[in-house]
């Protein structure tokens, strides 16, 4: 039996003067949420590489006592700073009963035009993982960058560089801090650290 086809339950979230556009893969299963907003998982070290690099503190995001994330400082702190975020899949078929890339097949893909067209003061594109770094790539027509690396890219009248980070999952077999050093680049590219 095909899985069924599964649809991003966010919306894109566009700071009016954004810089940076980070785009993974897709969410997680609901049941892994610890909130209605991108990488929900608690388990998923995004919100604490972000905690480590613009306040020295990985638990800057995290509310122990209530085992969330803090959504109104997330969404404060990304608008603050200028930083987009959706993913690079729109629709997609989980081939297994989890969030792994590696078993995610991608139906259809960010419309990346239309997003830099709604936000055309983003100058650089951040992509955790080998898969979204792959969709951003196809759709600028180069190769994907080696991690840790960024190439210019165009697609549509929009040029941009294009980042590719380690995956923020704990089940990328990388230190917090080591990945931490790679996300400082873009954002320091853009200004914003």
């Amino acid at each position: 039996m095909t899985p069924a086809i599964e649809y991003h339950p966010f919306e894109p979230f566009l700071p009016p003067e954004a810089k940076v556009l980070m785009l993974g893969t897709f969410p997680p299963q609901p049941v892994r949420w610890a909130m209605d907003f991108y990488y929900p998982n608690p388990t998923n070290d995004m919100w604490r590489i972000q905690g480590l690099l613009f306040y020295g503190d990985k638990n800057h995001f995290w509310r122990e006592s209530e085992r969330r994330f803090d959504l109104d400082a997330l969404q404060r702190f990304l608008t603050e700073r200028g930083i987009a975020l959706y993913d690079t899949a729109r629709a997609v078929r989980r081939l297994k009963n989890n969030a792994s890339d590696k078993f995610l097949e991608i139906v259809e893909t960010v419309d990346l035009e239309r997003l830099l067209d709604l936000r055309p003061t983003i100058s650089e594109v951040v992509t955790a993982g080998e898969k979204a770094t792959g969709v951003v790539a196809q759709l600028a027509g180069v190769d994907s960058p080696k991690n840790g690396t960024s190439k210019l890219c165009q697609v549509g009248r929009h040029t941009f560089t294009l980042w590719r980070m380690p995956s923020s999952s704990r089940a990328y077999p990388l230190a917090l801090e080591r990945k931490a050093d790679f996300y400082r680049q873009p954002f320091s590219h853009a200004g914003i650290l």
